[in-house]
């Protein structure tokens, strides 16, 4: 099997500088690879393949089930095929594939990171946590921040393996959007706790860091299948109050870990979506509902109003493809309209 050094130096076209009927060829990442079946019976592969600057659903129409089984369920695989329109969206129609080990450079074309840099980002949010008024909250706030290897996975890590902020830098992005919407949000509700909404937003995904690997592909960790991000976010957030309780030899406020415990516990709102409880406080409320708000205007702009689109450049309407709509968006439960209403 070649590996991707062993191939001759092609120009390399991104996901997100595609156009319909194109012939393409190249190293990507794949993921979700499933083995189906057409309506004849014949096994067919389908997928998702991406690079840094995006993602697209691929289809194999004709398969060995035994080259099938030598390729990864997520990793990198080179491809030939040609892109394709289907119902307002653009396809890969794949004709010949193989897994490859990418190299090191080819690794940095392959992983999508975050737009903004992670450090920029970081400094932001340390400025508005260090706006926190009460002297426990702040020192709650400095053991995790103090804590250099954790804060280095948190401004690396993504906030999702695929569903929203899927890039590397996506969960510091996603974090230090929510501190932002609730330092806007919270002096409309005089009598919300800030303290308590912005550290629970800082801490509510902080077990993302252990739940997921993303040194290749992203994927989930042994930890993060048997124990998740809830419930590991919960059990940092009792060691880390036991730091500060040792390193100033006084207790936190009595309800102060128990609430926010609750709030990591519940931030995914009923326990259909993974939350151990449903918020019970109003803290735990508004921070469940900004964890949603954002998680879905995510998932939302990137299918309606993507960055670049891979369609007609000069189409302005947000339609492309000759689609007014989006496939349906599993996550939001819709399709969407692209077009902008007040577009000429």
């Amino acid at each position: 099997m070649p590996t991707t050094a062993e191939r001759p130096p092609v120009p390399r076209r991104t996901i997100s500088q595609f156009a319909p009927s194109e012939r393409i060829e190249g190293t990507f990442a794949i993921g979700n690879a499933q083995l189906g079946r057409t309506k004849q019976d014949k096994p067919f592969l389908k997928c998702l393949i991406s690079d840094k600057t995006g993602q697209l659903p691929a289809r194999m129409w004709s398969i060995d089930p035994a080259l099938f089984k030598r390729l990864p369920t997520d990793g990198f695989v080179w491809i030939e095929g040609e892109t394709q329109p289907y119902q307002g969206e653009l396809q890969v129609i794949i004709q010949n594939i193989e897994p490859v080990e990418p190299t090191a450079e080819m690794l940095r074309e392959l992983i999508p990171c975050s737009a903004r840099d992670p450090h920029e980002m970081f400094k932001e949010l340390t400025d508005l946590l260090g706006t926190l008024s009460h002297p426990a909250a702040r020192a709650l706030a400095g053991v995790y921040l103090a804590d250099e290897p954790l804060m280095e996975a948190f401004r690396r890590a993504p906030a999702a393996k695929s569903m929203h902020h899927a890039y590397l830098g996506g969960l510091l992005e996603h974090t230090l959007s929510l501190l932002n919407v609730a330092n806007a949000v919270c002096p409309h509700y005089p009598k919300i706790n800030r303290d308590v909404v912005l550290l629970g937003l800082f801490l509510h995904d902080l077990g993302k860091t252990r739940e997921l690997v993303y040194d290749r592909t992203f994927s989930y960790s042994d930890r993060g299948e048997l124990i998740g991000h809830i419930v590991d976010g919960a059990i940092m957030l009792h060691d880390k109050a036991q730091q500060v309780m040792r390193a100033t030899g006084q207790r936190l406020p009595r309800n102060l870990v128990l609430v926010l415990q609750h709030i990591i516990l519940s931030h995914h709102g009923v326990p259909e979506f993974g939350a151990a409880k449903v918020p019970m406080t109003p803290e735990a409320m508004l921070v469940s509902m900004l964890d949603n708000l954002d998680a879905k205007i995510f998932i939302a702009m990137a299918a309606a109003r993507p960055d670049i689109a891979a369609a007609d450049a000069s189409d302005q309407t947000g339609a492309g493809l000759n689609g007014n709509f989006t496939e349906k968006q599993w996550a939001l439960d819709t399709r969407l309209f692209r077009p902008d209403p007040l577009a000429d």
